[in-house]
């Protein structure tokens, strides 16, 4: 494969090879902490819309971006490497339930923005800080059938996802992010649309940014929800040649290890990621799951004691509490190990 020159976030490949990068925790856990109203989702602009938006945490963004700005400086104060865009479901279709996918792009765009300054407030020469654009799977699955009696329909194709997706790389890059992350990927042909997207971008560009690839292993049967196994995960992405491939969201850490242990020996030409929830769900916890930072960390530092992991984080339910804990757990120990990643080299 011809290698790639990146044109941002040249110096994560160094870093990664030297030391384990911390990426941030849960932004819906954190948002709830505020206690929102329907109010504070409308703010001024969209007081008058027609469509209910409490719990679309994408558009906070626009107003109250206090919030969003707030919860980006708690997970870098934490000690977070990488911070992701508040854009998880700021894509067309996501945006289009609330009536407002016109805005998409706009989202992006200023979601960048805030995580941009977030990161150069807190970043210095001997710690950069990084801005992931966050981009999940959007609420439809091209693979699947909504619909038990007809196995055949679809709510969504490959041209609507890629569609959505290039528009929302491209309001990412023009915000200033560094990275992109193709996450929480339950369908593999919804994340291929987002790849096919992000190529399209960089082509029409120039620009050429790091890819981190995260998917999600919904239960104990290892594979994400359209069938694959984690090693035929890999090997259907392989050709995005990212700069790191890995796991997050469904299962804490206890349960994900032994796919983050597949996963680290299939792909052993490129740097993995874990970020998983923070366990089992339990209604007596602060944050609605059963490992504290505490149990979240000690899991994490047995990952990179084993040399599994090159970037930690957290998922659903963690907190910037459960970040500098990870953050301590990790920092005396070695990131993976890996065979010279030939997909990418350093910019001349």
């Amino acid at each position: 494969m011809k290698p790639i020159i990146y044109t941002r976030g040249q110096q994560l490949p160094a870093l990664l090879e030297q030391r384990i990068l911390v990426l941030d925790g849960a932004m819906g856990t954190m948002v709830q902490r505020f206690r929102l109203t329907e109010a504070d989702y409308r703010g001024q602009r969209f007081q008058d819309h027609p469509k209910d938006l409490k719990n679309n945490g994408d558009l906070l963004v626009l107003t109250r971006p206090d919030v969003i700005r707030d919860i980006h400086e708690g997970y870098l104060a934490a000690g977070a490497d990488i911070i992701e865009t508040n854009t998880f479901g700021a894509n067309a279709i996501a945006q289009d339930d609330y009536g407002l996918g016109h805005i998409a792009r706009e989202l992006n765009v200023v979601a960048a923005k805030l995580a941009r300054e977030a990161a150069d407030k807190f970043g210095t020469a001997d710690k950069p800080r990084f801005v992931a654009g966050a981009l999940g799977p959007t609420p439809r699955t091209a693979s699947i059938s909504p619909d038990v009696n007809d196995p055949g329909a679809r709510n969504v194709d490959f041209e609507q996802l890629r569609a959505a997706y290039r528009e929302q790389v491209e309001g990412l890059l023009e915000g200033g992010v560094d990275l992109l992350l193709v996450e929480t990927i339950f369908d593999t042909l919804n994340a291929k649309a987002a790849l096919f997207a992000i190529d399209e971008v960089f082509e029409a560009t120039g620009e050429r940014l790091p890819i981190v690839i995260s998917g999600t292993v919904t239960d104990a049967s290892g594979r994400v929800l359209s069938g694959q196994t984690v090693t035929a995960f890999w090997y259907s992405v392989r050709h995005a040649q990212p700069l790191a491939i890995g796991l997050n969201c469904a299962l804490g850490a206890a349960l994900m290890r032994p796919y983050i242990q597949e996963l680290s020996k299939v792909a052993g030409d490129t740097f993995i990621s874990c970020y998983p929830n923070a366990g089992l769900p339990n209604p007596m916890s602060d944050t609605g799951f059963d490992e504290t930072p505490e149990v979240t960390s000690r899991l994490l530092r047995d990952f990179a004691a084993e040399g599994l992991v090159n970037i930690v984080g957290g998922c659903c339910g963690t907190t910037p509490e459960h970040i500098g804990a990870i953050r301590e757990a990790v920092a005396p120990l070695a990131a993976r190990s890996t065979q010279r990643n030939f997909f990418y080299r350093e910019a001349a």
